[in-house]
């Protein structure tokens, strides 16, 4: 096994496209499978920590912080999500990444859609957790409401990434994002999608329910739903384990340093 630097200690990588700048930090073990990991909105690379530890030692992290989030600099508007798909497969070209899993969280997840769709033969894996929009909830108000209740946690650790990255994104970013997040049906892209997919979402999650996670794993040609029990919508901020190992899992791989490489 060959170590990378730890998630701690990596520092980013920009890669621009179109006049956008992303963030890469790159961390784990140089063989194995690629994560390439997309955060929802307002939120940004750091809140993976947990997670992409935990998948560091299976293979390489990729960990982003997109245009606009965390400390990438704000471009003047933002991508529409068929044009963010772009830009994520432009990056993995760009980066040279021949092994990628593609892992969205909430809008990280539309992102991660059109990505699969529109460049399927660099997407052979996907995974979604807690996938937005609900359809059934697709108006500001109720996306709003589903916010607040998310950010009313007794997790710590969730209420510390949420404060700190919905400042820096501000609430003019994060509403015109939000926009793009509304306008996408991504219920008509997900028949499209031909990859191998893991759908997750926490048993407490309001933002993604039940009811619409089933019905993702249905739209999607070939998936399958994993729930984490006693999580919400952060459950790969307190869940991570049980997160990267239901990865693990639909990937095929052993635990972490087991590994012997990607078949």
């Amino acid at each position: 096994m060959t170590r990378t630097q730890d998630f701690e200690d990596a520092a980013p990588r920009p890669f621009i496209h179109a006049g956008r700048t992303t963030l890469v930090y790159r961390s784990g073990r140089e063989d194995g499978p690629d994560f390439v990991l997309l955060h929802g909105v307002g939120m940004g690379h750091a809140y993976w920590r947990g997670l992409a530890a935990d998948l560091g030692t299976s293979g390489t992290v990729y960990a982003l912080d997109l245009p606009g989030f965390g400390d990438a600099p704000e471009p003047e508007e933002p991508l529409d999500m068929p044009g963010s798909g772009d830009l994520i497969a432009e990056l993995i070209r760009g980066l040279g990444i021949t092994r990628p899993v593609l892992i969205g969280h909430s809008m990280g997840t539309q992102l991660a859609v059109e990505a699969a769709c529109r460049h399927p033969e660099l997407f052979p894996e996907l995974v979604l957790l807690a996938p937005t929009v609900n359809p059934a909830e697709r108006t500001y108000l109720r996306q709003g409401l589903r916010l607040v209740q998310d950010m009313i946690t007794p997790q710590l650790t969730t209420m510390y990434y949420g404060a700190i990255y919905y400042v820096k994104a501000g609430p003019r970013w994060y509403l015109k994002k939000l926009g793009t997040m509304m306008r996408h049906h991504v219920e008509l892209r997900m028949p499209l999608i031909r990859a191998h997919t893991l759908v997750v979402r926490g048993e407490r999650d309001r933002i993604s329910p039940r009811g619409w996670a089933r019905e993702v794993v249905r739209l999607i040609p070939d998936a399958r739903l994993v729930e984490v029990p006693g999580h919400g919508h952060e459950t790969m901020i307190t869940g991570y384990p049980e997160v990267a190992a239901a990865i693990r899992t639909h990937l095929g791989l052993p635990d972490g340093d087991d590994l012997p490489g990607l078949h």
